[in-house]
C-alpha cells in the first residue's frame, strides 16, 4: 500500500527539515523526487544521499516566490525527470530571510511581504505551474504543509505568517473542487510544534503535548506519503492535522512571545 512507484514528485523547500523528509519518504516508496530549495547546494546535497541509497532523484533550487523561475525550474526538472504528479508545497516562513516574531502592531507593511511571497505566491505560483497537466493526465496530488496557526489564533507574534499560511490552505480547498473531476486532489497537512523550535521553547511546549513529544520530519513524511497515494484518492479539500494530540483549545504556551524561537 502507498506504493509511489512511477511517480514523480515535487518537494518544495526540501534542502533541510520536513521537506528533506517528506523526499526522502517518497524516494523510499518510489517516486522520482524532485527536490527544491532557495539554497542550490542545499537542494544538491539531499539529491547526492537520495543517489547513494539507489533512489531516483533531481535537484531543482529556484525561489518558488518568482513565477517565472517557477515556471523555468518546473520545465527543467520535468524534462529530466518526468511530468510531476505529486506537488508538496512546503517551502515556507519567510523564505531566505530570519523569522522574525511580531505582533501586528508591530509590523510595517513592508514586514508582510517575505510572508506572503513564500507561504502564499509560492503555493500558488508552484500549484498554477503543474495543475494544469495534472488534469490533462488525469491524475495529481497537491499537498499543502500548513500549520495550526493558519487554523488559530496564537499569542506568539505570528498573524500576518498565520494569515498567509490560511490563505494558502483555503485556497487548496477551492483547487479540490475545481479540479475534482479530473483525478486531481488538493489538500492540506497542518503543522503542530515540530523539532525545529529552540529548545528552551521547546522543554516547555512539549508539557502540553498528549504524545509527550515534539513533531519529526518523518511524522510529516508519513501523512505526505498517504495523501499522495492512489488509496488517498478520495480525500480531497482537506487539512490533516499533524500535532500529536493537541487540540486547538489547548494549545497554550507559558512564554507570551521571546524573539528567539522558531517555527518550522
Amino acid at each position: 500500500m502507498f506504493s509511489l512507484e512511477g511517480k514523480t514528485a515535487l518537494v518544495t523547500g526540501a534542502g533541510f527539515g520536513m521537506g528533506a523528509g517528506v523526499a526522502r519518504s517518497f524516494a523510499s516508496q518510489g517516486a522520482h523526487v524532485i527536490v527544491n530549495d532557495l539554497d542550490k547546494a542545499r537542494a544538491e546535497e539531499v539529491v547526492a544521499a537520495l543517489l547513494d541509497q539507489g533512489f531516483a532523484a533531481t535537484a531543482a533550487p529556484f525561489d518558488v516566490t518568482n513565477e517565472q523561475a517557477v515556471q523555468d525550474g518546473i520545465s527543467t526538472a520535468s524534462a529530466a525527470a518526468g511530468p510531476i504528479d505529486i506537488l508538496v508545497n512546503n517551502a515556507g516562513n519567510a523564505g531566505g530571510s530570519r523569522f522574525v516574531q511580531k505582533s501586528f502592531a508591530e509590523m510595517s507593511v513592508d514586514d508582510w511581504g517575505p510572508f506572503l511571497a513564500v507561504n502564499l505566491l509560492g503555493v500558488m505560483h508552484c500549484t498554477k505551474a503543474v495543475l494544469q497537466g495534472m488534469c490533462d493526465r488525469g491524475y495529481g496530488r497537491v499537498i499543502t504543509i500548513s500549520s495550526e496557526a493558519a487554523r488559530i489564533a496564537l499569542p506568539i507574534g505570528v498573524s500576518v505568517y498565520g494569515a498567509a499560511k490560511a490563505g494558502a490552505a483555503q485556497l487548496m480547498r477551492y483547487v479540490a473542487v475545481e479540479v475534482a473531476q479530473h483525478g486531481v486532489t488538493a489538500n492540506n497537512i497542518s503543522l503542530g510544534n515540530m523539532n525545529t523550535i529552540g529548545e528552551a521553547f521547546a522543554s516547555e511546549v512539549v508539557k502540553g503535548i498528549p504524545t509527550g513529544r515534539l513533531g519529526t520530519p518523518e511524522d510529516v513524511a508519513a501523512a505526505a506519503v498517504f495523501l499522495a497515494s492512489s488509496e488517498a484518492a478520495w480525500i480531497t479539500g482537506a487539512t490533516l492535522a499533524v500535532n500529536g494530540g493537541l487540540p486547538a483549545i489547548c494549545l497554550l504556551y507559558t512564554s507570551p512571545s521571546p524573539r528567539d524561537r522558531t517555527r518550522s
